[in-house]
């Protein structure tokens, strides 16, 4: 992306989108820069692509716990409005990790904790600081994960 940060570059798909009239993009790249808006308020400075990100990743959570409320609603025509807002979200985010590189990481993540602790392998008890050595990782690979993937994989690889 450049030198383009996340909260200009949907300024200017907005454009796009309005010159194309598509307009359920629009009505999701609009949220997305009110949502913007407010964390810059809150924040009193602009946002950093990490915390546009952040922004992104709560929005799709929300999309995702819509999509269960109106599937069990039998409301599927709401479902596939979230899901269509949730693709246009995600096309902002750095690709998602897959669980095979997910599970590499944490396993990275055990091995150097355990050279740092003189060999002793990490336990369950130690997960916090283990899915926190994972996370940093997976962020400085310029990937994303979901948290709760990554945990069940800390958690699994901390059981063997």
């Amino acid at each position: 992306m450049g030198s383009t940060t996340i909260v200009d570059q949907v300024g200017k798909d907005m454009v796009t989108a309005m010159k194309a009239q598509q307009a359920e993009k629009l009505s999701t790249l609009r949220m997305m820069k009110t949502a913007f808006k407010m964390k810059e308020i809150e924040k009193r400075a602009p946002l950093t692509d990490v915390e546009a990100q952040a922004a992104i990743q709560t929005m799709i959570k929300q999309r995702r716990e819509s999509i269960e409320m109106f599937t069990k609603g039998n409301r599927p025509e709401l479902a596939a409005h979230e899901q269509a807002e949730i693709a246009t979200l995600e096309g902002y985010l750095p690709k998602e990790a897959t669980p095979e590189a997910i599970a590499d990481v944490v396993a990275e993540a055990i091995a150097e904790l355990t050279a740092a602790n003189g060999g002793t392998r990490p336990g369950p008890r130690e997960m916090g600081a283990v899915m926190k050595a994972a996370q940093a990782k997976i962020a400085a690979s310029g990937l994303r994960a979901d948290g709760k993937l990554v945990s069940e994989l800390v958690k699994a690889a901390l059981a063997k």
